[in-house]
């Protein structure tokens, strides 16, 4: 792993190890206040957005990153942000939890949650089974070469929570581990987490190794309608975008949604 991914694992290490002490999750919120509510379909979503030969787009809630600035973003700013990306045709938002480097929070994910109707995805790094029973969400991300061996483990616990959870591979070595579980969501991630760098065409060779009964999402690399085209045509179901969004988080999204108007319906 590259450096900064290992120094986000220590601190999520020290982020569980307060959990387990009864000590706040993040951000004041107490480890053990949020409960499963009633599961919102992703899957169900993202068939009926291709019917409407629409890209179904999973909109990031983002604060930042290791590499770009803090936005401060509220409960109440992040519960705007996902109404607007919900206006514009998106099928799921996905929050950022992680408070150290991607300056996100249980509290952000909680208020989103409240504010839309479509399913909203916990994007953080899941290294510990206390983390799945803090998540107040409709999908869960878990990566694959983080939690290695340990992942069929935790996929089952999400499911059995009644979380859906995405599956995210960087390689054929985590794709052949997630294709043996349960998982009904595969996320090909295509940033390298050794190098951080972005290549879409990792998107294009993993995703015919991937068996059609699974929903296929593309992360990291989509800018622009251009780039959603490309992945999709790659066999991707859906796309996941955190920074090209949030500069204008309902007319990018809508952009991205639309991106296959006026082309020929074999792009899809």
């Amino acid at each position: 792993m590259h450096r900064v991914i290992d120094e986000i694992l220590r601190a999520t290490g020290r982020r569980v190890a307060r959990l387990h002490q009864g000590g706040a999750g993040d951000a004041g919120a107490p480890a053990d206040a949020l409960t499963r509510t009633g599961h919102r379909d992703i899957i169900k979503l993202i068939r009926s957005r291709k019917l409407e030969k629409k890209v179904p787009v999973i909109a990031e809630v983002k604060p930042g990153s290791p590499t770009t600035e803090n936005r401060g973003i509220t409960p109440e700013d992040a519960s705007k942000i996902a109404r607007e990306m919900e206006a514009a045709g998106a099928v799921a938002i996905s929050v950022l939890t992680e408070p150290d480097f991607f300056y996100g929070g249980i509290a952000n994910l909680s208020a989103v949650r409240r504010s839309v109707t479509i399913p909203v995805l916990r994007k953080d790094f899941i290294i510990d089974e206390k983390q799945i029973y803090e998540t107040e969400s409709d999908l869960i991300l878990l990566i694959s070469g983080i939690l290695g061996d340990d992942l069929g483990r935790f996929v089952d616990l999400s499911l059995a929570r009644g979380l859906e959870p995405l599956v995210e591979v960087h390689n054929e070595t985590e794709l052949a581990n997630a294709l043996n579980t349960q998982t009904r969501i595969i996320g090909v991630n295509n940033r390298d987490l050794t190098t951080l760098f972005i290549d879409l065409s990792t998107a294009e060779r993993l995703i015919p190794l991937i068996p059609d009964d699974r929903i296929i999402i593309s992360e990291s690399g989509v800018r622009n309608a251009a780039d959603a085209i490309r992945v999709i045509g790659a066999g991707a179901d859906a796309v996941l975008v955190g920074t090209a969004v949030m500069d204008a988080p309902f007319e990018r999204t809508k952009d991205l949604v639309d991106a296959f108007d006026g082309h020929d319906d074999r792009c899809m």
